[in-house]
């Protein structure tokens, strides 16, 4: 009965032991489709964690766990511990989130990177109050613009219904006399179809991935900014990993970084190319519809630095003395 009894507790431990053994599982919730630039890195990062730490990360693509709009507030109340969200559709939260987002101020991968090395470490302490931390950030494409009749003139935007993603699109969708509606990547192509939208300002990746040239007929290369996503980590889940797997983690996180900006700027003009391919008119902006966009954005860019405030100034001047 002894030696039952001792063979018994000897289990029970053993199972224990080996529960406490077993790799932690995050689900990583991402809103973009599986083959999106964003959603294979996500996932190149997931399996270097896993293959080098205790810590194995699943990716959901396609909005599957949480959609693009609930991500961010998923992993804040950690009901997801991981995840990647568009940075600028957070700007509710923070005017700091839209920085990338402000029309004209960063128009080239060059500029870009510098606004993000000088918009960085605001960022990261901003998420630091919100108890998160941050892990790495990614680009896409140079935003152009994409309608489904000709863009002629002023007056063929007059009434457009816009697909916004931020206060930014929607601030200058007003601006040039559209009509702004919200609508999130993965609904787009149904969207498009249905007549909800019939035009937006997004990257070439987001045009290839919805196929939207079965329901857009133009699409004008306007470089108006690169917004970026960020993936970040519930803090909570993060303060209970141990030293050497934040360490892979972060790891993995700077490589992923590097990979991502690197094919963006590989598939800009790759992505363009298939527009024509399939049959849609790609081009630039008639002057009068340009100029209405630049001083759209210069507009937008004054309503940010006065609610950016010093915060904000301060990372335009980095930024500009980067330049």
């Amino acid at each position: 009965m002894k030696i039952t009894t001792g063979l018994s507790a000897l289990a029970v431990s053993l199972s224990f032991a080996a529960s406490a053994a077993q790799a932690e599982k995050w689900d990583m919730a991402l809103a973009y489709s599986a083959t999106n630039y964003h959603s294979e890195i996500a996932a190149e990062f997931a399996a270097e964690v896993t293959a080098n730490s205790e810590l194995e990360i699943v990716t959901h693509p396609g909005g599957s766990l949480f959609g693009g709009s609930e991500i961010f507030g998923a992993v804040r109340k950690g009901l997801a511990p991981i995840g990647e969200r568009l940075i600028s559709a957070l700007g509710n939260d923070d005017p700091l989130y839209e920085v990338d987002s402000i029309p004209f101020l960063a128009s080239s991968f060059a500029d870009a990177r510098k606004l993000y090395d000088a918009s960085k470490p605001s960022l990261v302490e901003t998420l630091e109050e919100a108890r998160l931390h941050f892990l790495y950030s990614c680009p896409w494409p140079p935003q152009g613009f994409y309608t489904a009749e000709e863009a002629t003139g002023l007056d063929a935007l007059s009434g457009l219904k816009f697909r916004a993603y931020n206060a930014t699109t929607s601030k200058m969708a007003e601006g040039l006399g559209m009509v702004p509606t919200k609508i999130e990547a993965a609904e787009l192509a149904q969207a498009f179809a249905t007549g909800v939208a019939q035009s937006m300002i997004s990257s070439g990746s987001t045009g290839y991935d919805r196929k939207l040239w079965e329901h857009v007929g133009f699409y004008y290369d306007v470089k108006a900014w690169l917004p970026r996503n960020m993936v970040i980590v519930n803090g909570k889940a993060w303060n209970g990993l141990d030293d050497a797997t934040k360490e892979t983690v972060t790891k993995a996180a700077a490589t992923a970084e590097e990979k991502c900006w690197s094919k963006a700027e590989e598939l800009d003009a790759w992505y363009v190319s298939q527009f024509t391919e399939n049959g849609m008119k790609v081009g630039t902006l008639p002057a009068e519809i340009q100029e209405a966009f630049e001083k759209v954005g210069a507009e937008l860019r004054a309503d940010w630095e006065e609610r950016a405030g010093d915060k904000g100034r301060a990372v335009l001047e980095a930024y500009e003395g980067m330049k």
